[in-house]
């Protein structure tokens, strides 16, 4: 036996059915006030485009060419999702009261937003950051203590800063190195080479090269390690580069927050982060060399789409510089 599917309803009873689809969300629903004049003002819009229709259903064709007005008027993918996600609510409100055969919303989908570009330091602000190293000072025995322990701070944040970026390693990466290579170690120093291998995603291992202060850094802070090493620590940490306070391996955690107090330490405006570090790595990179292949595997990226993102930072670079010394680009006062 054939279903009835109720014919589309005419722009007037559209409006009606709109009204009363707002009274179930406020009482019903009790959505809150906010939503519901979201909510007004998207089915206001639907009803003014649906008034040009005159007699003909709504389907899926109008709402992608309306989807992509709005984007075209200059609205954001995430405030077209929004739109679109109460108007497909309305229509199943209607299609459960049988005022429509099917809900033309359902598999209409916003435009995908654009991914936001990684944030990079300048050159200048990236260098300062990995050259920084505070002073501690104090004269009495308690304060000696307190600057022996700020001291194994200081050597400790500022190697970290010098191998993330000098070497664009991510902060999993950089926990997991060891002092040097071993049949368990994900990750260690080659001091000889002036190399760090590591194991990324994926498991795939990559080794990259290790800049000359960032290798000072490190045999610097090697000194300190010494002190922080207990009697009585485990494998782990005694094969371990990086150590915490505690004598364990340093958590991506405390990476974090000791970068982060560093970079305010080193006069910097900008909240960094270690992943901060490898952006402004390949950001640098690309930029002095052009050369793409390159910087995929010196991050060990899976795929070349990934690496492409700084291209867009790097044409953002180039655009500032036109922009400032094209005679032809000024603007006008």
């Amino acid at each position: 036996m054939a279903t009835h599917q109720a014919p589309a309803p005419a722009p007037a009873d559209l409006r009606a059915l709109a009204v009363q689809y707002l009274a179930h969300a406020q009482t019903e629903r009790r959505l809150a006030e906010g939503t519901l004049v979201n909510y007004r003002r998207d089915l206001d819009d639907l009803l003014q485009r649906a008034e040009h229709l005159g007699n003909m259903p709504i389907e899926s064709a109008h709402i992608r060419r309306w989807a992509a007005q709005l984007h075209a008027d200059g609205m954001s993918p995430r405030a077209i999702a929004a739109r679109l996600s109460a108007w497909r609510s309305f229509f199943r409100w209607m299609g459960r009261h049988g005022d429509v055969a099917a809900n033309p919303v359902q598999d209409v989908r916003a435009p995908k937003a654009a991914k936001p570009l990684p944030k990079a330091l300048s050159v200048d602000q990236a260098v300062a950051l990995a050259a920084y190293v505070p002073e501690s000072t104090g004269s009495t025995a308690a304060q000696a203590r307190h600057r022996e322990d700020a001291a194994a701070r200081n050597a400790r944040v500022h190697a970290i800063a010098e191998l993330l970026y000098s070497s664009g390693l991510r902060v999993s990466e950089l926990t997991g190195l060891d002092l040097r290579a071993s049949a368990t170690a994900r990750g260690w120093i080659d001091w000889d080479a002036a190399e760090a291998t590591v194991t990324g995603k994926g498991n795939k291992r990559r080794s990259v090269p290790i800049g000359q202060p960032a290798l000072q850094a490190l045999r610097q802070w090697l000194v300190h390690r010494a002190t922080l090493l207990r009697s009585d620590a485990d494998a782990d940490a005694q094969a371990a580069l990086f150590l915490g306070a505690r004598g364990g391996r340093i958590t991506p955690q405390r990476v974090w927050l000791e970068l982060r107090e560093h970079a305010k330490a080193a006069g910097l405006d900008a909240r960094v982060h270690p992943h901060m570090l490898r952006h402004s790595f390949a950001s640098h990179v690309l930029q002095s060399s052009g050369d793409l292949r390159a910087v995929q595997e010196l991050l060990g990226h899976s795929s070349i789409a990934t690496t492409q993102v700084y291209t867009r930072l790097d044409f953002q670079h180039l655009a500032k510089v036109y922009d400032a010394a094209h005679p032809r680009a000024r603007k006008k006062t």
